[in-house]
């Protein structure tokens, strides 16, 4: 095996595959990165077993073959080359010899068929979506922060995609608060599968800027996302996603049309007083047009601030400021729409105009 590539492409290409490159003690392996060539197409790959990243690398000179290094430190040694220093990588038995310039590096290599095969989706039998680089980001970044971390339940700790009436959407819930975004619509097919939000962070990871679509594909029990010379490959969560559009209310009787950076200026400053009562702030409505954000911490003192607003009806809500915050932070229009109901009914926050996403948040009881 023989490649000859720039070090600024090869790194690129090493510290996105090298980011899920972690052994295990069964399987040390998979610190590994397989590099591949077959044919003039060079090909870096890793995988966790539950994922997978390739990554095309456009070489000036290859010969085919195929050897499996540790991907950490071929990805640090390549770093810390000279920017846009020729580097020659070659294979030779056990070891693979990395030249560029006055610098070289024999690194041991792994048996190749050690390396675990990678799963493969089936074109023909494969659900596939095609959609803009940046609507994906916006979207897949605005849902992630509902996820859960909490691996009692798998459920909650992917994105739901789903389509209904003819539209794509992806959601997330934590069990405290919920995000829904429309992703695309007029869609013929239909999906219903939970990605692991894991996967779908690294795949934010490598997108990057110049690229302009992803093509999201969908068998029984994989999602594969291309984008630009990247793959990645992950395992779906085999498990029931909630009813979510159940927990979205319809009929929230207060609702206010706020200016987002103001929201969020009193919302900090409330959360200043709130780290001592679990992040606790109190939202009040006060017709005529009066909503006043307030905490209270017996050892800190209290705060208050008022947003002028039209007022549709009376009544407190209390809130967990952080998650108030990543609500308001969600949304990307000047004004937003903020509804919610006195009691146990969730908070509903929307952009004025754009429609398309959707974040609740539920109350905490005093």
């Amino acid at each position: 095996m023989e490649i000859e590539v720039t070090q600024n492409k090869l790194s690129k290409a090493l510290n996105n595959v090298s980011r899920i490159a972690v052994g295990k003690v069964t399987l040390p392996v998979l610190n590994n990165v397989l590099i591949r060539v077959n044919k003039g197409k060079v090909s870096l790959i890793t995988t966790n077993l539950d994922m997978a990243i390739v990554d095309y690398l456009p070489v000036s000179n290859s010969k085919d073959g195929v050897v499996t290094v540790p991907a950490k430190l071929l990805a640090e040694f390549v770093s810390n080359l000279p920017k846009g220093e020729k580097i020659k990588i070659t294979s030779d038995e056990n070891k693979a010899i990395i030249t560029a310039g006055k610098y070289t590096s024999t690194i041991n290599s792994s048996p190749a068929d050690d390396f675990p095969e990678l799963p493969e989706i089936s074109e023909d039998k494969a659900v596939i979506f095609k959609m803009g680089i940046d609507e994906f980001k916006n979207g897949i970044s605005s849902v992630a922060i509902a996820s859960s971390n909490d691996l009692t339940r798998p459920a909650l700790t992917g994105i739901f995609f789903t389509t209904s009436n003819k539209t794509l959407c992806v959601a997330a819930t934590d069990g405290y608060r919920l995000a829904e975004r429309k992703l695309i619509k007029n869609v013929e097919s239909e999906v219903s599968v939970i990605v692991p939000t894991s996967s779908l962070q690294e795949v934010l990871r490598a997108i990057d800027e110049g690229m302009e679509e992803v093509e999201i594909a969908f068998s029984d029990d994989l999602v594969r996302f291309r984008f630009g010379e990247v793959e990645i490959i992950s395992k779906l969560i085999d498990a029931s996603f909630p009813d979510y559009q159940r927990l979205i209310p319809k009929n929230n009787t207060i609702k206010l049309e706020v200016n987002r950076d103001e929201l969020i200026r009193v919302t900090k400053l409330a959360a200043l007083f709130a780290r001592s009562v679990a992040g606790s702030i109190t939202l009040e409505a006060k017709k005529p047009n009066i909503l006043s954000v307030k905490s209270v911490a017996t050892e800190l003192g209290e705060n208050a601030s008022i947003i002028e607003t039209s007022v549709s009806d009376e009544g407190k809500f209390t809130v967990n400021s952080r998650f108030l915050l990543d609500a308001i932070n969600s949304l990307d229009e000047p004004e937003i729409t903020f509804e919610f109901s006195s009691g146990t009914t969730p908070a509903t926050l929307h952009n004025k105009k754009n429609k398309d996403y959707t974040h609740i948040v539920m109350p905490l009881s005093r």
